[in-house]
């Protein structure tokens, strides 16, 4: 039996709460790009097991969510199109897929990859949102703890 998505956006909201110093926004025109990265040995077994992502300590997780500036009010999640690339300390770059997750009006793209201990990466996050024509960037980094 698949959980609904609400509980991977849940537990999405919970990390952000308590890890709001590794919480990461990009305003840009129009929009605000929400982006994060953690170990996904923080993620619930649960929520881990119904979206296919692997809890390790090795493994990390970015999670991005694009919201569309609405006078007024908090703004509204839209969907995009999302390409993620990192590239390490010695120039070592790779693309990190991304998938799209629904829950009622939130959009998020997640995506997973390994990680060594004390692997620093950074992060370019290219956004296009719906209606858009021209892409977005963020830039992110992070430095991973596996041990």
């Amino acid at each position: 039996m698949r959980r609904p998505a609400s509980l991977i956006t849940t537990c999405l909201l919970l990390l952000l709460s308590v890890s709001a110093t590794a919480e990461n926004s990009t305003r840009v025109p129009g929009y605000t790009i929400h982006h994060n990265a953690l170990t996904t040995d923080i993620l619930d077994p649960k929520v881990a097991s119904n979206y296919g992502i692997k809890r390790s300590k090795s493994r990390a997780m970015i999670n991005i969510s694009v919201i569309k500036e609405i006078p007024g009010t908090t703004g509204k999640p839209v969907p995009a199109r999302v390409r993620v690339s990192a590239r390490n300390l010695i120039g070592q770059e790779r693309q990190i897929p991304v998938r799209e997750i629904r829950d009622g009006d939130a959009v998020y793209y997640i995506g997973d990859f390994p990680v060594a201990h004390r692997e620093r990466l950074n992060f370019l996050i290219e956004v296009i949102p719906e209606g858009e024509r021209l892409p977005y960037r963020a830039r992110m980094t992070h430095e991973f703890y596996t041990d």
